[in-house]
């Protein structure tokens, strides 16, 4: 094999112009009310434009320090805060002192805060999947992923795809974001990452939107994908260096599983089409990360009102209490795992075989 394998080069286009960019920043501001601080919005585009030009990516950093493999190497104090939360998280969910707790991720983009003007069916199961919880002394954390589309500024931003070029590439948590020099910040998933961390066990619920999970859905889920094999020492890759990172992973990689022995269900549902085939790849990206299925009854997916209108499909779902039923049993199997899990009565079954072709 060669010494250095080669990135391969020429996709990405040229950077913007002076006055595109400056077309492109002026759009947040089209509202008129903006008018008359004209002068103050040409100021602050300059200095956008220099951050821009020079790829300021994360304006404030500190010196790792020696914990990392390059001490010296000047980190994100934004990522450096995010990967202290994390093992804090890590330190709380190990506990065994304290109180069990499950994350239910509600994945409708939905809500009755912005344009649909109603809540979701999915929603109200992840408030009947919560309820059983509650009920079995756990504690439940309602993760809606609707609040980007009603709330100002919350963005859970694109995978960027890191993992696909060399896996220590692509960092735990995800180091893209913040990226201050493209304005990608308000980025959610920070908090989402600890979330997860803190959790002993999830459900996710979705609707199918054409044929698969929805878009916020998929979105977490690209973005996890530092959770499974990615590099918790950002400095060793110095950054993003392609060279550095494929060489790593060439080299021999762990790929850590950060998120692994949580428990998990899945509810699926929807009106046409597609609940099996989300259901079953939703069930084997938890089973690849290596979470533990709660067991049958804890992977639902289910028609709520056939082929009936839209318009009355709350009315559907409050008529048909058995999949009403079946979610709490999602809750109540969830409850029972993670119980399970925290005595140690509970174990994959394949714990103790090693993977010939890890990745």
């Amino acid at each position: 094999m060669a010494d250095k394998i080669q990135a391969h080069k020429g996709q990405a286009p040229e950077k913007l112009g002076r006055e595109a960019f400056g077309e492109r920043f002026r759009e947040q501001f089209y509202d008129p009310r903006f008018d008359d601080a004209r002068d103050a919005i040409a100021s602050l585009e300059a200095i956008a434009w220099r951050n821009y030009e020079e790829s300021r990516k994360a304006p404030r950093t500190m010196k790792a320090g020696p914990e990392f493999s390059d001490p010296d190497y000047d980190l994100s104090v934004e990522w450096k805060a995010a990967r202290d939360r994390l093992l804090a998280a890590q330190r709380t969910q190990q506990d065994s002192n304290t109180r069990s707790r499950v994350l239910v991720v509600c994945g409708s983009p939905r809500n009755d805060g912005t344009c649909p003007g109603e809540v979701s069916k999915t929603w109200r199961l992840a408030a009947i999947a919560s309820e059983a919880l509650r009920g079995q002394d756990i504690e439940t954390d309602l993760l809606d992923l609707s609040l980007p589309t009603s709330t100002y500024r919350l963005h859970i931003h694109p995978c960027k795809g890191c993992v696909s070029t060399a896996q220590p590439l692509c960092h735990w948590p995800c180091s893209c974001y913040p990226n201050h020099a493209l304005a990608q910040t308000a980025d959610w998933m920070n908090e989402i990452y600890e979330r997860w961390t803190l959790a002993h066990g999830v459900i996710v619920l979705t609707p199918v939107h054409w044929y698969t999970a929805t878009s916020p859905l998929k979105l977490m889920m690209d973005r996890l994908v530092c959770a499974d094999g990615g590099n918790p020492d950002p400095t060793s890759t110095h950054g993003k260096n392609v060279d550095k990172a494929k060489r790593l992973e060439l080299d021999g990689w762990s790929y850590p599983k950060h998120l692994a022995g949580r428990a998990y269900g899945v509810v699926v549902h929807g009106d046409v089409s597609g609940i099996e085939a989300t259901r079953r790849a939703l069930c084997d990206w938890l089973d690849w990360m290596g979470l533990i299925d709660a067991g049958p009854m804890a992977r639902l997916d289910r028609f709520i009102g056939y082929y009936e209108p839209y318009a009355t499909s709350h009315e559907a779902l409050d008529r048909d209490r058995g999949v009403q039923e079946e979610t709490r049993n999602v809750g109540l199997a969830v409850a029972n795992a993670v119980q399970r899990l925290r005595k140690g009565d509970l174990h994959q079954a394949d714990e103790a075989l090693t993977r010939p072709r890890p990745k």
